[in-house]
């Protein structure tokens, strides 16, 4: 008998816990679940995320600087027309800047291939454009004579490795980081969601109560006090 008072004061404490486990339950809002859930979805519907989508636009600005400081090396030695003829259908690797204009191009196609088009989450893409763009600028100093042909030599293949790194730089902490984490959340809370999907709705402190300890216990013991009572009354 002594082990009832015990199991009723479990029960109680096993009902105070549920209680306070519901409540703490009961602030998470399924609509408020649903607008983030809805937000993230819309991003996904994009296609392309803000931070991929600003890499993109370096990429592409890369190219057209390049592009911009060759035309104006063609026009400063001699003419564009002349000086195309000169590098471009009488190519030579050790005085030519065509090369490197090449050389952005790649650049430009794979990445934007691998990370505009194809979504790649990955770093191989930009692994194979910096490791072709730093070993041939540096086989490209070391072997040409650019630097015999004025500030054009220097300028255009130290912007070009420059901006080779910046892209990996960028995409290796920038983009890549932030999409993970993006994902992370999203199912964060989609399994938020689905948690208080399960928990009705409406519910209030009302209506977990504990209810008032039983007297039963003491008035069973008051039972057996009589009983054994009885005996020695008879005797």
């Amino acid at each position: 008998m002594n082990h009832q008072p015990e199991d009723m004061e479990n029960t109680l404490t096993g009902s105070q816990s549920s209680h306070a486990s519901l409540r703490d339950i009961h602030p998470i809002n399924p609509a408020q679940l649903m607008a983030r859930i809805e937000s993230y979805e819309g991003r996904e519907k994009k296609g392309i995320s803000d931070v991929r989508r600003t890499f993109c636009l370096f990429v592409t600005f890369d190219l057209l600087f390049v592009t911009l400081l060759w035309i104006i090396e063609l026009n400063v030695n001699g003419g564009i027309e002349n000086t195309l003829k000169r590098e471009v259908i009488h190519y030579d690797y050790y005085s030519s800047y065509f090369d490197i204009f090449l050389l952005a191009v790649f650049r430009f196609k794979v990445l934007i291939l691998g990370y505009a088009v194809c979504r790649l989450r990955h770093w191989w893409a930009i692994a194979l454009t910096t490791a072709v763009t730093s070993a041939f600028l540096l086989a490209k100093v070391i072997l040409s004579k650019l630097f015999s042909q004025g500030a054009f030599g220097y300028v255009l293949p130290i912007i070009s490795f420059i901006l080779a790194w910046i892209e990996t730089w960028f995409l290796d902490f920038k983009v890549l980081p932030q999409e993970a984490e993006e994902e992370n959340r999203l199912l964060l809370v989609q399994d938020a969601s689905e948690r208080a999907v399960l928990i009705p709705a409406g519910l209030s402190d009302g209506q977990f109560y504990s209810p008032p300890e039983s007297e039963a216990g003491s008035e069973e013991e008051a039972e057996e006090k009589q009983d054994s009572e009885k005996p020695l009354l008879e005797l």
